[in-house]
């Protein structure tokens, strides 16, 4: 019998966690990284205002880098670098012109149909602008058991279950369920679309600019939510940013971006101590007491 077929027939009120764990055996979990990228390139082709003048904006250019299994680790950079057209190709929302992308060993572009369904379901999206990444017309409990509706997994009832348990894993009260995201705060919202994200038991969380625009007691508190949570469902994560100084607290390795490439990698300390780019001492110089961000003293 099959691993579907088994989670179908099976009942009871943790049936959909189990059926995700089924699934996850199914999919035969190695020592493979989580993410492994090889000489990855994305061109787009734009055209001038009031011309038809067209030019080539290089967004990817020879990306190679490899994320271990249970790692956080940071793309940094500029607005216009190249990392968030990274982070939409690992979630294969992107097509890019040369290159690889492997997860945990199979290679993202040469899956098709059911195949690429059942890995799409382990890499999941969190996005700054929640306001407009959430339905205004959803309730809590729609925006959080939609992926679980979209995959077919488990009963109605059991759906709910699932979203009561997910509201109390991030932190809100499960009565809030029928509330709609603009009765929400901005860190309430982040709150919400972590719960979401975590409906179908990911394996790779990706999170574009997740901390932009909330005040430093909410990143704080968000920081703590994201580590607690790394550390009992053994999640990996991709952190996309601009702020160095952030990045320096949640991350074990971080990648400098600049126009399409990767110009420098390194674990926090080590960038922080002694950058070897310039285009990393200028993301350094550009933070406020940057000498008391990883404990190096006043500057």
């Amino acid at each position: 019998m099959s691993a579907a077929r088994e989670c179908r027939l099976k009942r009871g009120p943790s049936r959909i966690a189990r059926c995700v764990a089924s699934s996850m055996v199914a999919d035969m979990v190695t020592t493979e990284p989580v993410i492994r990228v090889q000489g990855l390139r994305k061109t787009y082709v734009h055209e001038r205002p009031f011309s038809r003048e067209k030019f080539v904006v290089r967004a990817l250019d020879g990306i190679d880098l490899v994320i271990s299994a249970g790692s956080s680790f940071a793309l940094v950079g500029e607005s216009g670098s190249g990392k968030s057209t990274l982070a939409l190709c690992m979630a294969r929302l992107e097509q890019p012109g040369e290159g690889r992308i492997w997860f945990e060993g199979q290679d993202l572009f040469r899956l098709s149909g059911p195949e690429l369904m059942r890995v799409r379901r382990h890499i999941q999206l969190i996005f700054q602008g929640t306001a407009a990444a959430l339905n205004p017309r959803f309730s809590a409990e729609e925006i959080i058991i939609e992926p679980l509706r979209i995959q077919s997994v488990g009963t109605r009832t059991e759906q709910r279950d699932r979203a009561v348990h997910l509201m109390e894993k991030v932190g809100l009260p499960p009565v809030w369920l029928s509330r709609r995201p603009h009765q929400f705060s901005g860190g309430q919202r982040q709150r919400l679309a972590i719960a979401r994200a975590l409906a179908l038991e990911p394996r790779l969380l990706i999170l574009d600019e997740a901390f932009t625009g909330l005040d430093l007691s909410i990143q704080a508190q968000m920081v703590a939510l994201l580590r607690d949570l790394q550390s009992r469902e053994n999640l990996t994560y991709v952190f996309i940013s601009h702020d160095l100084s952030l990045m320096a607290h949640v991350a074990d390795e971080i990648a400098i971006f600049d126009r399409g490439r990767i110009v420098e990698q390194g674990q926090p300390s080590r960038l922080f101590s002694n950058p070897c780019q310039p285009e990393t001492r200028a993301l350094l110089e550009a933070i406020p007491g940057r000498r008391s961000v990883l404990g190096l003293g006043q500057s």
